[in-house]
């Protein structure tokens, strides 16, 4: 089952449509309506954090969630889930030289993991103001996906199964965004959770 944060956002139930049609269980909750308690009862497979209107300070139990269930389950984080997978880590999540409002940009990858078997580049739909610094990126995390000018677009974990894309894979604009979630379903988990001398490396800002 993949269990979705719905970070209060017109676009989850877009990704929810998609993963109902890859016969995947979705269970969806809105992110001050239920408890990490709650969370562990229900045994998710992997974890979907959708994109919000806010920004990481105003995410609900998002952050609570990627503190929780890093190594432990796979998670993927979209627009505002991933600068929440930025900001648990230790990145700053700063406004943009620009607004992308539906607006499209070509996005280029390293090809692996959420990537695998997308060209590259390929166009992707952007709703944000805000981004992870690039100046800020901790060890911890790597940056997948760009933009022609840097914009940070993809990150993921070093060790665990953590990804984050700031572009919406869920528009009907960017292109192979269902491959993209496809490839994220496919993932296993591969985490020793024994190894909590890893886990123990979480930072968080403020």
């Amino acid at each position: 089952m993949v269990l979705v944060i719905d970070n209060y956002d017109s676009f989850t139930y877009n990704l929810v449509q998609y993963l109902g049609e890859m016969n995947v269980q979705v269970e969806v909750h809105r992110n001050d309506a239920l408890t990490l308690d709650q969370i562990r009862g229900l045994r998710p497979d992997k974890i979907l954090i959708s994109p919000g209107p806010c920004s990481p300070r105003e995410s609900g139990l998002s952050n609570d969630v990627i503190r929780t269930f890093a190594g432990v389950v796979p998670i993927l984080g979209v627009c505002l889930g991933h600068q929440c997978i930025g900001h648990v880590f230790g990145g700053r999540v700063v406004r943009n030289h620009r607004v992308m409002h539906g607006k499209t940009s070509p996005i280029h990858h390293n090809g692996r993991d959420l990537f695998e078997g997308l060209p590259n580049p390929f166009v992707a739909t952007r709703y944000h103001s805000l981004v992870i610094a690039r100046d800020s990126v901790p060890p911890c995390l790597e940056i997948t996906a760009e933009t022609d000018e840097g914009e940070i677009m993809g990150v993921r974990h070093r060790e665990w199964p953590v990804f984050g894309v700031q572009f919406h894979p869920e528009s009907i604009l960017t292109e192979h965004g269902r491959s993209l979630l496809e490839n994220f379903v496919r993932i296993g988990n591969g985490q020793d959770t024994s190894n909590t001398a890893s886990r123990s490396s979480i930072q968080t800002i403020g």
